[in-house]
């Protein structure tokens, strides 16, 4: 005769194909774990990616301003060592005017907004249309300034799409 285990709770899920899902189940299913935030690094390792961070925003901020340089993956590097350095300057960073929303967007939904790319597209597509329409540049500058353009503008296509 087989004995029953002794040790097994009743509320114990059953294993085998005619198992139901339980509310645990169905509850662990739903929940979003939020990962902790990096360890601060301390040391030469600061000291390098505050560079590194002041360099990325800066190529972030002429990014903005310049139609050839994209911002954004410079505003994700800035991000990304500001997290590990100082965290009261990366909340600084993501309360931003200019930049938070879009880094919001991308740490939260992992992408970028759509108008928020066509935005980007269309200053690209005038800027650059400008500069080779009224600049006396010679014909193989502008053909490079196009082909950045074309560049960058794909990059920008390329980017996911925040929901």
């Amino acid at each position: 005769m087989i004995k029953p285990a002794k040790n097994i709770p009743e509320s114990s899920p059953s294993i085998g194909i005619n198992r139901l899902p339980m509310e645990e189940d169905m509850v662990n299913s739903m929940t979003v774990e939020r990962k902790q935030p990096p360890k601060v690094v301390r040391g030469l390792k600061r000291i390098c990616y505050l560079v590194g961070a002041s360099v990325f925003f800066t190529l972030g901020i002429l990014g903005a301003l310049l139609p050839g340089l994209p911002a954004t993956p410079f505003l994700l590097l800035t991000s990304y060592f500001l997290l590990r350095t100082s965290p009261k300057l990366h909340a600084k960073l993501m309360r931003s005017r200019w930049f938070g929303p879009i880094l919001h967007d991308w740490q939260v939904n992992g992408g970028i907004r759509q108008h928020i790319k066509l935005k980007a597209i269309l200053f690209v597509a005038v800027a650059v249309g400008l500069t080779i329409a009224f600049s006396s540049l010679p014909l193989w500058p502008k053909m490079m300034v196009g082909l950045l353009a074309c560049i960058g503008i794909s990059v920008i296509l390329k980017l996911p799409t925040a929901e």
